[in-house]
């Protein structure tokens, strides 16, 4: 039997300084310390302390996940805490994510983890899950960038789709850029082979003399073709690496008639409960 054993802390502190294209010198500046204590540490030579660990995870923006590796590969316990959105101690976030859901009703709002699965969503979010003709895709957990993109879910009623797998897609590199995380970088490799509704690529994007301030969504309901800008939100200064990992994805009219569209819907789902 084959033991793997995890690298050791320098050599992660080193991959993660790499990662962030800082040089010894660099990162030894930003965290006030000599940077022959830093070589030390990344070759071995020297044992970090807790606070050390932690203070070079700081200046190398390292997700609270990945601090809690770094002190279990020092020899240190985690000080980062995971707990469900539905333990007690995270009432209050819970209560701020319903309540920020709930108050962007008719328009659609949803709660995300790290690896854009569906953590919570609103009536409007619902009404729209109804165009999705795979059910596989609703089984939990539900990834939406997945459910946006797969022939399955909402790609056949994307108007600009191509446009929007792109914007999608540099979002989620940048994400696995910044993150190292496998899981991510799996789903990039999924979806970059997702072909349109129809099996082709779809239509390029058309040119115009005023380029947009933002991507939207355009969606085709019916009759109507909606046009949803997203803005993105996320908790301050978390030291929970659940709520460290959460994302509120809200979703707002670009259009009078995603406006009315949206509302027509709301009334129509609320008249059927």
């Amino acid at each position: 039997m084959t033991i793997h054993h995890a690298p050791p802390v320098g050599a992660l502190l080193r991959d993660w300084r790499q990662l962030r294209r800082f040089s010894q010198l660099d990162l030894a500046l930003e965290a006030e310390i000599s940077q022959k204590h830093l070589s030390f540490i990344e070759s071995g030579r020297s044992r970090p302390s807790r606070e050390m660990v932690l203070l070079l995870a700081e200046h190398l923006s390292v997700p609270l996940r990945e601090r809690n590796a770094l002190l279990l590969a020092a020899g240190y316990a985690p000080v980062y805490r995971e707990r469900s959105l539905e333990d007690p101690s995270l009432r209050a976030a819970r209560e701020a994510i319903d309540l920020i859901l709930k108050g962007h009703e008719p328009y659609p709002a949803l709660a995300v983890d790290r690896h854009w699965n569906l953590l919570a969503a609103n009536g409007a979010v619902t009404n729209l899950l109804g165009l999705v003709a795979d059910a596989e895709l609703l089984k939990p957990p539900v990834n939406v960038l997945r459910l946006s993109l797969h022939p399955g879910g909402l790609a056949p009623f994307v108007a600009n789709f191509v446009e929007w797998k792109e914007h999608l897609l540099v979002r989620l590199r940048q994400q696995v850029r910044t993150t190292a995380d496998v899981q991510l970088g799996a789903l990039l490799e999924e979806l970059v082979n997702y072909p349109d509704a129809n099996g082709g690529t779809g239509a390029k994007p058309v040119a115009t003399d005023e380029p947009a301030i933002v991507v939207p969504l355009r969606l085709r309901l019916g009759d109507a073709t909606l046009s949803l800008i997203s803005t993105t939100t996320a908790f301050g200064t978390p030291v929970d690496v659940t709520l460290s990992e959460l994302a509120l994805e809200t979703f707002f009219p670009a259009d009078q008639t995603t406006v009315e569209a949206l509302r027509t819907l709301a009334a129509a789902a609320e008249g059927q409960a």
